[in-house]
């Protein structure tokens, strides 16, 4: 079953432009333009200094990792692990795919937005949008679909991402963008508070929270690590794609968020439901109602490519490392198709778990945020480990060819590892904090799902560790060894 699924694998190759897309579908997600909007003119400098301290050193730290290691498997498993050692890879990994999965409900709650904007009633959608049991019911219904299509294999998951990404994510994101460069320059009222100016008052702390949400939102570039073996010519083409989809994703939430910001003011912004009220804003403007239901259906398409290509990308990069005898042979079930099944399957019951917080939350925006906090911590996490670990194996492993690689020396790597490092630290200590916009509920409770969320998903892959046992390894398991290790 495993060799076959390995063929299909060198069978079927990513070209540059799918698996530009798929980073594109990965990282961009429209649902976040409305907490940025709400800082004017200055969410530009908000997204410039993220994309500079984290985009950019993640976008070209990973693709020197994954042009090195193109010929093994297990993506950021196999970049910390070969720095740090097989424990902490295997935390590396596990926060990747844990706080994967408990991002679904808060992508998959903007979808269920959208389709309660499918209708022509702006007051009676907002109110269907704000229902909690419809909320829970799409939430699961659309991510129950995505894991039933990532069961078809990653044909299926990459024919999907790409068009999906194209019709739910690019071209929504670019329609946006030129409605409101028609609607200012035909001389519509701009609520954006331009007084604002680009510079924001950094010595709020409370106002940086929603803005450190930023760097989740480019989160995601290096997660095709995991794919870099179904790419032709991957050293070439992996950095390629990686650098394309970087610059599309800066251009698109600058310039998507500034068009949110120009139609609906500050003061009215809700984080679920404000991109399709923008849409309905702007088509209301331009005499053009009936493509809200359009916009609408177009926006929960592109949801259901981003959510697969998520369910596709760190569950199959745990699956691998669990076959090398990091998890139990249960967790290495595939169906006939050679796809993780048990693994999506408990993925699944854990997202479903935690969509029916929606009843301990006190609204559908606040639960929202406080999931969407619980990630970034738990990504970031992750993101220090593997800058850490480029820095390190530029001394470990120095003699071990980079097609890809950073600088002729090693400053370049210093600086990009140094400032990644710096800024992924500065948001996770940020992201600890209650944003002052939002009603969060009690405060105890923020910190309560902050703190012990984050200790017991750290603790728990240790504990894994320390329980793995040699009859855990697959016999048939095509996963090399660690440098130290072929010693």
């Amino acid at each position: 079953m495993d060799t076959k699924n390995g063929n299909a694998g060198k069978a079927f190759k990513l070209s540059v432009v799918t698996l530009a897309i798929m980073n594109i579908t990965a990282v961009v997600s429209l649902r976040g333009l409305p907490s940025e909007a709400i800082y004017g003119p200055s969410s530009a400098f908000y997204y410039l200094f993220a994309a500079i301290v984290f985009l950019i050193p993640t976008a070209m730290v990973a693709a020197e990792l994954a042009a090195m290691f193109s010929d093994k498997q297990g993506g950021v498993f196999r970049w910390v692990g070969e720095a740090f050692g097989p424990r902490t890879g295997f935390l590396a990994i596990w926060l990747q795919w844990i706080e994967s999965t408990i991002w679904y409900p808060t992508v998959l709650t903007f979808g269920a937005v959208s389709i309660a904007y499918i209708g022509m009633d702006g007051a009676s959608d907002a109110a269907l949008a704000s229902n909690k049991i419809f909320t829970l019911v799409t939430v699961l219904a659309i991510y129950w679909v995505a894991t039933f299509i990532a069961l078809k294999g990653l044909n299926w998951v990459g024919k999907i991402s790409k068009w999906g990404g194209m019709i739910g994510t690019i071209i929504p994101a670019g329609l946006l963008i030129i409605l409101g460069v028609i609607y200012i320059a035909s001389g519509g009222h701009n609520y954006m508070d331009m007084s604002q100016g680009f510079f924001p008052n950094l010595t709020k702390f409370d106002n940086l929270v929603l803005a450190s949400s930023i760097f989740l939102f480019y989160a995601g570039m290096e997660m095709m690590g995991v794919h870099v073996m179904e790419v032709e010519n991957p050293s070439k083409n992996y950095p390629k794609a990686i650098i394309i989809g970087s610059l599309a994703t800066v251009a698109i939430f600058i310039l998507g968020t500034f068009a949110l910001g120009f139609i609906i003011p500050a003061k009215d912004i809700n984080l679920t439901q404000s991109l399709l009220i923008g849409f309905d804003n702007y088509f209301r403007h331009f005499h053009i109602s009936w493509a809200g239901p359009l916009i609408a259906i177009a926006l929960m398409f592109g949801v259901l490519a981003s959510v697969l290509t998520w369910v596709a990308g760190p569950s199959k990069g745990i699956f691998m490392v669990g076959k090398a005898g990091y998890l139990p042979p249960f967790f290495q079930k595939t169906n006939k198709q050679g796809v993780q099944r048990n693994i999506l399957l408990v993925q699944g019951g854990i997202v479903t778990l935690l969509s029916l917080l929606f009843v301990v939350m006190p609204s559908v925006q606040s639960f929202y945020q406080i999931l969407s906090q619980l990630t970034i911590l738990l990504y970031l996490i992750m993101y220090m480990l593997m800058f850490a670990a480029a820095i390190v194996l530029r001394y470990k492993m120095k003699d071990t060819p980079r097609p890809f690689r950073l600088g002729k020396g090693n400053g370049l790597m210093w600086l990009l590892g140094t400032v990644g490092f710096a800024g992924s630290l500065l948001a996770f200590v940020l992201s600890f904090i209650p944003p002052g916009q939002i009603a969060t509920g009690s405060n105890t409770v923020w910190y309560s799902v902050l703190i012990i969320g984050c200790i017991v998903m750290v603790v728990i892959p240790f504990i894994i560790y320390a329980m793995r046992k040699p009859s855990w390894r697959d016999p048939n398991a095509e996963f090399a060894s660690f440098h130290n290790e072929q010693k």
